[in-house]
């Protein structure tokens, strides 16, 4: 399969492909903008509507070794069906303002504390981000979501471009996340966020921070030794 439609365009919403593979209701398309279950961003959903008219609905994306594979709500797809595919959108926006948004909380902690970032997930309700740190002055969450709001007002450009991985991994600040990309990822797609932040990352984003809205942090927990993770929402 050709490289995932939404790694160039987040925001392309239809598309038509071709069946190239159906086990049951798991369907292989030869392209896709679907996004996987992964990075702590949930699966798109959506549907494809086969040529004769007949509507198949993309209840849950995933990625099995390099291919993405849909799982529709009924069997009947076949090799070499053509199919016309549209996104959830209101789904898929919402979790582009979270991700986005998710970078920006990221950088401001990381920022003031040094902390490294060991797992996030978002949903529809809410974004979670967990630290790597020892000692976290969660007296600060107030100054945090103040910063994180004052970033976004600047309605900075979202850039996403590719580079070798051989010149990411000499760039040490793309790589929030505590363990770096696997080894068979051979190139990078960054995602640039103005001049605030600069990170490595697969998942789907906005064009301008002006579209995340007000960020509100509504919890924080200590998780265990060396672990610390923060709630925020968006309005």
């Amino acid at each position: 399969m050709e490289k995932p439609l939404y790694l160039q365009d987040c925001y392309l919403r239809e598309w038509d492909a071709t069946v190239t593979k159906a086990d049951g209701k798991y369907i292989v398309l030869s392209s896709t903008a679907f996004y996987p279950n992964s990075g702590g961003q949930p699966w798109d959903e959506g549907a494809m509507i086969r040529d004769d008219g007949k509507e198949f609905r993309v209840v849950f994306t995933g990625k099995f070794g390099d291919a993405i594979s849909h799982e529709v709500n009924q069997e009947g797809l076949r090799v070499g069906d053509k199919v016309h595919c549209s996104i959830d959108w209101q789904r898929r926006y919402l979790l582009m303002r979270y991700h986005t948004c998710a970078h920006i909380v990221s950088k401001v902690i990381r920022d003031d504390t040094g902390a490294q970032i060991t797992g996030n997930q978002l949903s529809l309700e809410k974004g979670r981000i967990d630290f790597s740190i020892e000692e976290f002055d969660k007296e600060k969450l107030a100054s945090y979501e103040q910063k994180v709001n004052e970033i976004i007002q600047q309605n900075l450009e979202v850039k996403k471009y590719f580079l070798p991985r051989e010149e990411a991994l000499r760039m040490p600040e793309l790589f929030s996340l505590k363990d770096k990309l696997p080894p068979e990822v051979k190139e990078m797609r960054i995602v640039e966020i103005g001049n605030f932040d600069r990170s490595a990352c697969g998942g789907t984003h906005l064009n301008n921070t002006n579209e995340i809205g007000t960020v509100r942090f509504t919890d924080f927990s200590n998780k265990g030794k060396n672990k610390r993770r923060v709630y925020f929402t968006l309005s």
